[in-house]
């Protein structure tokens, strides 16, 4: 029988650039910089790319030995056929689905998302939805119903988004640690991004984030704990997703203020040394 295993991730997103050089590599020299960092795959964001560049980086993904993660964007219910039928071509583990069909109310999200999870059963493709901004995930509440009204809702796990959402203060009360267990319990995945309730990207080594480092590492221990759990055998998918400006911040020279390339890299060995604390135990 197959065990459980990490496998990490980062975003093509966030190679491009991947540092405060401004750079912006080949795909080639993108993937094999990604591999050779010790990365499982990479994802595919749909919404800062688009299809025509998913197939083209796609040989370089494969001819180094990554697996591809595609991130969907529709902006409708029936758009999101397509980018399902193309990630199980690529060979992708799920969809990460950013619903861009966003009604006010709770009762109206409740058929998006039961028809969205019966178009990927019907394709054949898992599909994940990401807790994030601007879109029909974009509140810590309204995600909360969705979860309860549709048992079948799985979620991937990017929580920097709900702390800029509810402008979280610290030290966190217990009524909002159990909302955000609530939601980690309810994941499949994560994504590795430290938030504060100002900004969606802090630098990690900066002192005056070091309180909110601590909240971020302490939740990510929780959410593979959680998904072990739950999970005899299989794949534990963390993301690492650094993005570059302007979600990175930068100075008066617009030039970025820390290395994204080694804070997702540190990111990855937390994550990494946290998993294998677990499996030791």
């Amino acid at each position: 029988m197959a065990g459980r295993r990490l496998r990490t991730y980062t975003s093509l997103w966030a190679m491009m650039p991947h540092d405060a050089s401004g750079e912006i590599l080949s795909y080639d020299a993108i993937c094999e910089k990604v591999a050779g960092a010790g990365y499982d795959g990479m994802a595919i964001d749909l919404g800062a790319g688009d299809v025509a560049q998913a197939r083209e980086v796609r040989p370089h993904i494969e001819r180094t030995g990554l697996k591809p993660l595609i991130v969907a964007f529709p902006k409708t219910i029936e758009s999101l056929r397509e980018t399902l039928i193309m990630a199980k071509d690529f060979g992708a583990p799920f969809v990460d689905v950013i619903g861009q069909v966003m009604p006010l109310s709770v009762e109206g999200m409740i058929p998006v998302i039961r028809k969205w999870i019966d178009m990927a059963d019907e394709v054949g493709m898992p599909i994940q939805f990401e807790t994030h901004r601007n879109c029909i995930t974009n509140d810590l509440y309204a995600t909360l119903c969705l979860i309860d009204a549709v048992p079948e809702m799985r979620l991937c796990a990017d929580l920097s988004h709900f702390v800029v959402d509810r402008e979280f203060k610290l030290p966190l009360d217990h009524r909002d640690q159990e909302l955000i267990r609530r939601i980690i319990n309810r994941s499949d995945s994560f994504q590795g991004r430290v938030a504060s309730r100002q900004q969606i990207q802090l630098q990690l080594d900066f002192p005056q984030h070091a309180k909110w480092v601590e909240l971020f590492r302490g939740w990510w221990r929780d959410g593979l704990q959680s998904w072990r759990e739950r999970n005899v055998t299989g794949d534990c998918i963390f993301l690492c997703e650094l993005g570059p400006p302007e979600y990175a911040m930068t100075g008066p020279d617009g030039r970025e203020m820390s290395s994204r390339w080694d804070e997702a890299l540190t990111i990855r060995r937390w994550v990494m040394e946290m998993w294998d604390e677990m499996e030791t135990a």
